[in-house]
């Protein structure tokens, strides 16, 4: 039977103590190399979790510089047209703390930014966040309270940006795989609506029903 690990003393037995530099990489301000990182990075992981503690992740792609720094200790990130489960959004009504990792292609390290957020509607600089004639009307503002990079374990170990070592893609289409919950529409019409023409046609404009 597997032993479980219950407190901190017994997991640093096994996996022991943080170098330095691993320490005191973090801060609790962006600089100006954080500021460049952030805008070349057009795709982000934003995790909240609700009063209970349950958790989410939610991916947020947008051109790289879309995530705006408003001072050293504040960031800006615009809402797009989703599904409108707005699931993260909800949590930070409860909790406000999220955790971030802004990724660059290509790049292996990543950006990591810890803060409490909170949901701005129609700020003044919301036009600045305009893209394909869409400007967002709920921003999400990030208080800085960590941030740090780390490093490129866990790219290298899975070779993410080498196509020629990605496995072969043998999945069920995003059609079929919405077909197994919910039958509005025949499958045809589902594959229509999620293909990528379809997707791409709606990603500033109409939100899906």
């Amino acid at each position: 039977m597997s032993e479980q690990i219950t407190s901190v003393e017994q997991l640093r037995e096994v996996v022991g103590e943080p170098v330095r530099r691993a320490v005191v990489k973090q801060r609790d301000r962006l600089d100006e190399t954080d500021r460049a990182f952030i805008a070349r990075s057009p795709f982000q992981m934003i995790a909240t979790s609700d009063a209970a503690g349950r958790v989410d992740v939610s991916p947020k792609g947008d051109p790289a510089g879309s995530v705006h720094v408003l001072d050293d200790r504040t960031l800006a990130i615009p809402d797009r047209p989703g599904n409108r489960r707005v699931d993260g959004f909800t949590n930070i009504l409860e909790n406000p703390h999220v955790g971030l990792i802004f990724l660059v292609p290509r790049r292996h390290d990543t950006l990591r930014v810890n803060g409490t957020a909170r949901l701005v509607l129609d700020p003044p600089y919301a036009g600045e966040m305009r893209h394909r004639g869409h400007v967002p009307r709920i921003v999400l503002e990030v208080a800085v309270e960590e941030v740090f990079t780390h490093c490129a374990k866990a790219f290298l170990r899975s070779d993410l940006w080498k196509p020629e070592a990605w496995p072969d893609d043998d999945l069920p289409s995003i059609a079929e795989m919405a077909a197994r919950t919910t039958d509005d529409m025949t499958l045809p019409k589902m594959e229509a609506y999620y293909s990528e023409e379809n997707t791409r046609s709606i990603m500033y404009g109409t939100t899906p029903p």
